[in-house]
């Protein structure tokens, strides 16, 4: 800087910041607001060199000075930052090469000031203490409609419809000036002249003068919109994601949609899917080009009643290729398009019904958007909503209406083509289970029995459980209740071969609990696979056999509910069944249970749907299937729909099967037993007691046949067997000889050579009657033959 005599210390006065510098460079001069610029004091820098200020070279920045008056030099600040100022230069009026450095503003940077504030992007307005106008930008004058002249010196209330949003805006203005404090405020309405509505960010600030007094207050309004309208679209799709396909239900599914985008995106909405979709079947691949016909499935208004709706729930209506919704399937794009369009007045005027919706309205103006619903390639039906126009809400669809319409059809079809997989899969299933369940019952006389089985109605799909009433040898008869761990396809195909195991292993007529090990051992085997690691097959199974003669009942359950029996007198009371482990576990042993029941005993077996759920435990569920089964009926069948009136919800969530059987008794005078010594001779004697009785009960025809099967079968267990030898004549629905011995060796049927003396007998009581078989015993075994009784006159 410059160099010369020390000049005294001089009081320069406040205001812009300025500095004096004597001709040796030395500051002689500070003013106030040179203090507010860099932070030091006039005692701080007074009588110091002017060079120690400059951040950078000093005499760069005092020829830059020296030749154009003015220059950017950066200097120290007392905080330590290094601003850069544009200093000017002047020589001191009346001093020897001395200057005055200046860093006040020009007249030219005040202009271009307010030439930021008047041009800005932003609307920006101030007001005075008392809420009127005082300057307005050209965006806010632009946002407002009318001239800055219409607003000056107004009061801010007078301006504006009186209303809730424009008396809290007004409440925010006299906060600042209460508080002194800045204020951030948000708000969305529709401005004067806009067609949509507008989402605003509010900046107000108080307005100060160097004394700190309170002159004003200035604003700056941010149009927020865009930001605005994405967090609503963003709010949507999540509510989308958490609201849409709550069910696997196609219909349901359709519903949410139509109800998510009224009133938020339009005034009324229509889904119309494809009959095949419906149906749970595979629907066309790609787009439709032709006349396509569509079923509405759901729709949602504003209005109550739906009267917009041209087309009911249910019925179908063919759509011409030229229609927005055609067109919307055939490009696999969103359609746009209000009346006035030649496409939709034509799709209009070709439809009565629709064009006389369109006359009720009351603007006879509408926008329309088109959206297929497409997943994964597959065209499934056709989203269309629909927006009255009104000058109050003139707003068309536009590219950001179909960009948030074509994100939640594409997450409403994904759900509805879920619900057409889990619809086809679960009839599938539905179907297998269906002919896997006994269709006809076989001919019985021990029980009088019906049967319930109900599918389940939740997303978890067709269960495995079955029931099966069996007919034994000895007119006793089995029933069997069973339920497969999990649901679909695959807990049916366990079921089916769970049921035909049981049919096999009854009959080699197995006592319950041999019969459960077998199939134990037999869930084992299905689950292992082929790499011999353990599956996840289970299930559960309860097996009980009834003897009509003796009027007893054994069971066994594998980790089953107890049965519940209704006797006579109409006391209920749940059978104590050691309960065992769920088939597939192995290793421990099933135990059975034997009970004596009076005939007309009820007796009822079901699965744990009947009686188990989330807000039904199974000691609950138990007492009130006995409260139910107690209740009066006149048949089996009405017991069954009281039961599961009584036990189940409207929406069952698992799969339910129930048998209830009425047990029967054969009269004494039905069945003779004679107990025979292990002699031959008493053979003739065997035949000789059937004989009798035989012309007692009137069926001398049976006897020729009978006689022959009773000296085989008694001739065997004499020489085969031992005491105790029992024989036993059944007459029921057929004539059943027994023969009861003391071993346990079961005979088998062989084709005797020519020479061979014996081997004959088996084959001949074979040929001779309709069935025969063996079966073990608590002493041995029993054998029997079945034949038919001969037909009376």
């Amino acid at each position: 800087m410059a160099t010369g005599p020390r000049e005294e210390e001089r009081v320069v006065p406040s205001g812009d910041a300025l500095a004096v510098i004597d001709a040796h460079g030395i500051l002689t001069g500070w003013s106030e607001g040179a203090r507010r610029l860099t932070g030091y004091t006039a005692a701080d820098v007074t009588g110091r060199p002017a060079a120690d200020l400059v951040a950078g070279d000093p005499r760069t920045a005092w020829r830059e000075l020296r030749a154009s008056g003015a220059a950017v030099v950066a200097v120290r600040h007392r905080d330590g930052r290094r601003p850069e100022l544009a200093l000017r230069l002047s020589p001191l009026l009346g001093e020897r090469r001395a200057y005055v450095v200046t860093a006040a503003p020009d007249d030219a940077g005040r202009e271009l000031g307010m030439l930021a504030f008047q041009q800005s992007s932003v609307a920006m307005t101030v007001f005075d203490t008392g809420q009127r106008y005082l300057r307005m930008n050209d965006a806010s004058v632009a946002t407002m409609g009318e001239p800055e002249a219409t607003f000056l010196h107004r009061y801010f209330l007078d301006t504006v419809e009186d209303s809730e949003l424009s008396r809290g805006f007004l409440r925010h203005l006299e906060l600042v000036v209460e508080t002194g404090r800045p204020v951030h405020y948000e708000f969305w309405t529709r401005s004067p002249l806009g067609r949509r509505e507008h989402a605003w960010t509010i900046e107000m600030w108080p307005l100060r003068n160097p004394a700190d007094e309170l002159l004003g207050v200035g604003l700056a309004a941010f149009d927020s919109s865009e930001q605005h309208r994405a967090r609503q679209r963003l709010a949507m799709l999540n509510e989308a994601a958490a609201g849409i396909g709550t069910r696997l239900d196609v219909a349901r599914t359709a519903r949410e949609l139509a109800e998510l985008v009224v009133p938020r995106l339009a005034d009324f909405a229509s889904v119309d899917l494809l009959d095949s979709v419906l149906q749970g079947d595979e629907p066309t691949v790609g787009p439709v080009d032709a006349d396509v016909e569509l079923r509405r499935v759901a729709h949602h208004s504003l209005t109550a009643g739906v009267p917009e709706a041209a087309i009911g729930l249910g019925a179908a209506d063919v759509y011409p290729p030229y229609s927005p919704p055609a067109r919307a399937l055939a490009t696999g794009l969103p359609v746009l398009a209000r009346t006035g369009d030649p496409d939709l007045d034509r799709w209009f005027g070709l439809h009565a019904a629709r064009s006389a919706k369109l006359r009720d309205t009351e603007t006879h103006d509408l926008a329309l958007m088109a959206v297929p619903l497409m997943a994964r390639g597959t065209t499934l039906g056709v989203a269309v909503f629909v927006r009255l126009l009104t000058p109050e809400k003139p707003d068309v669809f536009d590219d950001d209406d179909a960009s948030l319409a074509r994100e939640l059809a594409s997450r409403a079809a994904v759900c509805v083509d879920n619900a057409r997989r889990y619809t086809r899969e679960r009839t599938t299933a539905l179907a297998l289970q269906r002919s896997l369940l006994p269709q006809t019952m076989a001919g019985q006389a021990a029980v009088e029995f019906a049967s319930r089985y109900l599918p389940a109605l939740s997303q978890a799909g067709v269960g495995g459980d079955w029931f099966d009433v069996i007919p034994l040898s000895g007119t006793r008869v089995a029933l069997v209740v069973g339920d497969v761990v999990g649901h679909g396809l695959h807990a049916s195909v366990t079921m089916g071969r769970l049921r035909t195991a049981v049919w096999t292993l009854a009959d080699v007529d197995l006592p319950p609990d041999e019969l459960l090990t077998h199939l134990d051992d037999l869930v084992g085997h299905l689950g292992t696979d082929e790499s011999g690691e353990a599956g996840e097959i289970g299930a559960t199974c309860l097996y009980a056999v009834y003897d009509p003669v003796s009027r007893r009942c054994t069971l066994a359950a594998a980790g089953h509910p107890p049965p519940v029996v209704l006797y006579p007198d109409g006391r209920v009371e749940v059978i104590e069944v050691s309960a065992g482990p769920m088939l597939g576990v192995g290793g421990l042993p099933f135990e059975a249970t034997e009970l004596e029941l009076p005939e007309g005993a009820v007796l009822a077996l079901y699965t744990d749907g009947l009686v188990e759920a989330r807000d039904l435990d199974l000691d609950t569920g138990t007492a009130a299937l006995c409260r139910a089964l107690g209740v009066p009926a006149d048949s089996l069948e009405e017991v069954c729909d009281t039961v599961l009136d009584s036990l189940l919800p409207e929406t069952p969530g698992d799969d339910v099967a129930l048998l209830v059987a009425r047990t029967r008794a054969l009269d004494a005078e039905q069945v003779a037993v004679w107990d025979l010594p292990a002699d031959p001779a008493v053979v003739a004697t065997a035949r000789k007691h059937v004989t009798d009785r035989l012309t007692r009960w009137g069926i001398d025809e049976a006897a020729f046949v009978t006689e022959l099967v009773v000296s085989e079968l008694v001739t065997n267990a004499i020489r085969y067997g031992g005491e105790p030898i029992q024989l036993r004549l059944i007459r029921d629905r057929t004539l059943i000889c027994e023969v009861s011995d003391a071993s346990s060796t079961s005979p088998h049927l062989r084709r005797a050579r020519t020479f061979d003396e014996g081997g004959r007998g088996l084959l001949l009581v074979a040929q001779l009657t309709d069935r025969w078989g063996t079966r073990p015993t608590s002493t041995g075994k029993t054998i029997w033959a079945e034949q038919a009784l001969p037909p009376t006159l």
